[in-house]
């Protein structure tokens, strides 16, 4: 079996993150003897969704992956040359990865293919980075690709927006707000120095600078973020914590994804790395380690911790893959429209229920996203302007 080091090569791989060094230690980990079945194996176990792994023909399987993993090297060399950022840089993701070689390592199923209704010509985009951002005067500012704004404390070339430490003497604190549509995502870094992504229809509130030696408070107001909090050391023990409606999480400094979206009555914390501690609205305290998801239900105060969580699944959307690990279509379809910016019926309300496995890329157009859960499922669709009607 693979180790886990060479599993996480392997994840990294398959979304196109994987560094040079990390890529010369899979080719040379795939060329022994055996190992090529286990790469087969973690990928059809971790990311096939309908295609079945091909093992008949093991020469010519090591060969094809070699040359795919030598080819990634020298893109890689090109993108350095290039100096691309490391925000600029398209995820490929899960999905196209496994499409470059399914002809050669995989073979159809055999349910049909899924042929879609589409009632008109309007085109279903996929989201692209871009936020509003609302100034303390009130101003908005919109940012997306190809804009740039600055302000004294503050810098944006459209794709993400930084701030810089400045005067934390000020005894009263100036609030800005980046508001995520439908369709959108944004990437901020806070004046501590905290990173936070924030996903599709989604606001957070924070201050342009924080007080020293007050605690460093933010309001996800709506929507899902992820934080990679800048530890409390490097801030005279000054803590983090994220408020929104229903709870705080008080952190030291730690990674961990909020979901907390007003069409959803449970708010999901998930930890990551660190500790974090959840205070609910009815003043309910729990502590979380790495790897826990604590789901708070709004509606009758239910609590519920869960252990060994699938991160990758969670967190994923960061990255810019969708990862469905057993989620029903009523939940897939939610992400999948916020996403794109559309709206869904579903004509045989059965269908809600349907199961789905399988990662995906974000960059994938609507009729790939919806033939490939249609055609795993059998399930028919149709797009009318900006409504999918699965049937």
């Amino acid at each position: 079996m693979a180790s886990k080091r060479i599993e996480k090569i392997i994840a990294k791989y398959l979304i196109n993150q994987a560094s040079f060094e990390e890529l010369d230690k899979l080719e040379a980990w795939i060329i022994e003897p055996n190992n090529e079945k286990d790469f087969l194996n973690y990928v059809k176990v971790n990311y096939s969704i309908d295609y079945n792994l091909r093992t008949t023909d093991i020469n010519k399987t090591k060969e094809l992956i070699s040359t795919l993993i030598k080819k990634e090297k020298r893109q890689i060399r090109v993108r350095r040359i290039q100096r691309y950022s490391k925000y600029a840089a398209i995820f490929i993701g899960v999905m196209i990865s496994i499409y470059i070689f399914k002809d050669d390592l995989f073979k159809s199923s055999n349910k049909d293919v899924v042929v879609p209704t589409i009632v008109n010509t309007t085109i279903i985009e996929p989201g692209t980075d871009k936020a509003t951002l609302t100034l303390a005067n009130g101003e908005q500012v919109p940012l997306e690709k190809g804009t740039s704004f600055q302000t004294q404390n503050a810098s944006s070339n459209g794709e993400e927006i930084v701030y810089e430490a400045g005067n934390r003497k000020t005894k009263e604190l100036v609030y800005n707000y980046l508001t995520i549509p439908r369709g959108g995502q944004f990437y901020l870094v806070l004046s501590d120095g905290t990173k936070v992504w924030l996903n599709s229809e989604s606001q957070l509130k924070y201050p342009v600078n924080f007080l020293d030696g007050e605690t460093r408070q933010v309001e996800l107001v709506y929507g899902e973020a992820y934080f990679d909090v800048s530890p409390s050391t490097a801030h005279d023990g000054s803590k983090f914590k994220v408020h929104n409606k229903e709870q705080d999480v008080k952190v030291l400094g730690t990674e961990f994804n909020i979901k907390a979206y007003q069409d959803e009555s449970i708010i999901y914390t998930t930890l990551v790395e660190g500790k974090v501690e959840v205070n609910t609205s009815n003043d309910r305290i729990k502590t979380l380690l790495p790897n826990e998801q604590l789901n708070f239900n709004s509606f009758n105060n239910n609590i519920s911790i869960s252990s060994g969580v699938d991160l990758y699944s969670i967190i994923a959307w960061k990255d810019g893959v969708f990862s469905f690990r057993s989620k029903p279509l009523k939940e897939i379809m939610k992400v999948i429209s916020r996403w794109y910016d559309t709206e869904v019926i579903f004509n045989d309300v059965a269908l809600e229920n349907v199961t789905f496995n399988g990662s995906l890329d974000k960059k994938l157009n609507i009729e790939e996203i919806l033939s490939i859960i249609g055609s795993t499922n059998n399930i028919e669709y149709e797009i009318n302007d900006k409504t999918i009607i699965l049937k």
